[in-house]
């Protein structure tokens, strides 16, 4: 009698630690993971960005055409007549207008940010599989199993 209590006792306790598993650490991991990935993205961005603004001054570009999307995959041909001054998104919705130099500072400034984040994300996401792993030694010793 008394082992068949302890068993549903353990029983429960697994059934507790698998709930929290999932319904709380796999959940925390899914989206400290999408978090760090949008940072990934971001970071790409004003790389292509800066990238974008060296070549303008390497061959001293002062004009130029281009193909703007309207939306809905709608094009129309933009003529840009000073290119010396560019609109760069700082977030929220807004856009300041910077020299050339004044975005390259700016993208510097947002880039380490953003490395920081990204790395605080991925000692996170470590943290969580780190749970995620001793969560589940905490299962396998109430089972009784034989360590993998």
């Amino acid at each position: 009698m008394a082992m068949a209590v302890e068993a549903r006792l353990r029983q429960e306790k697994v059934k507790k630690f698998e709930d929290f598993v999932d319904r709380r650490l796999k959940p925390d991991l899914v989206n400290a993971i999408a978090q760090r990935d949008n940072l990934f993205q971001q970071q790409k961005t004003f790389l292509d960005l800066k990238k974008n603004i060296e070549n303008l001054e390497k061959n001293g570009v002062t004009s130029m055409r281009s193909m703007v999307n309207l939306g809905s995959e709608v094009y129309m041909q933009a003529e840009m007549p000073d290119t010396k001054h560019i609109f760069v998104d700082i977030g929220l919705g807004f856009h300041v207008e910077f020299t050339w130099q004044e975005a390259l500072q700016f993208i510097s400034v947002r880039e380490a940010r953003l490395a920081r984040q990204i790395d605080e994300y991925t000692h996170l996401i470590a943290s969580i599989k780190a749970q995620i792993k001793l969560v589940c030694e905490g299962i396998r010793e109430l089972l009784q199993l034989p360590a993998e």
